[in-house]
């Protein structure tokens, strides 16, 4: 029974697996700007609690897959500098919510800030986009989620 319904999913899931995946434009939304990462890490942070936002977690990706790495005994550096900040907003969580409780999943929010090695003075910022799905309002409440992400990320990268 579980294999009857699996075969439907992986025929959807194995050409775009094929293909290489989605347009970056598809699943995230991705900035760059030239400066330093800690300026731009301290920008990130600001911008985020400027707007009354609690982060909740900040990941430190790069140091973690640095440390890692040696272990696995994988020698490729992904990053010169890499974290993620994780936080939710109280206003636009609860609305997302409300639209439908299964849009729990939807929160929290990340966004990452990285430099990439060959890519030195160039900082990247990154978010996922959520699905606009559901009903209209819980579309309408999930596209503010997309559009405060958005708005965050535009105001550390102009």
């Amino acid at each position: 029974m579980r294999i009857a319904l699996l075969l439907p999913t992986l025929f959807v899931f194995v050409p775009l697996v094929q293909a290489g995946g989605s347009q970056p434009s598809d699943y995230m939304k991705h900035y760059s700007v030239d400066g330093k990462f800690e300026d731009v890490r301290d920008d990130l942070e600001l911008a985020i609690t400027g707007r009354g936002i609690k982060i909740n977690n900040v990941a430190h990706i790069g140091n973690m897959l640095e440390r890692t790495g040696k272990d696995l005994g994988a020698a490729k550096q992904v990053f010169a500098d890499a974290e993620s900040f994780e936080f939710c907003s109280a206003t636009v969580s609860r609305q997302t919510m409300e639209a439908d409780p299964h849009n729990i999943v939807f929160c929290p929010y990340v966004i990452s800030v990285y430099v990439l090695p060959d890519q030195p003075g160039r900082v990247h910022l990154s978010f996922r986009r959520p699905l606009i799905v559901g009903s209209d309002a819980s579309k309408a409440s999930l596209q503010a989620v997309e559009n405060l992400l958005d708005e965050i990320v535009r105001e550390v990268a102009q």
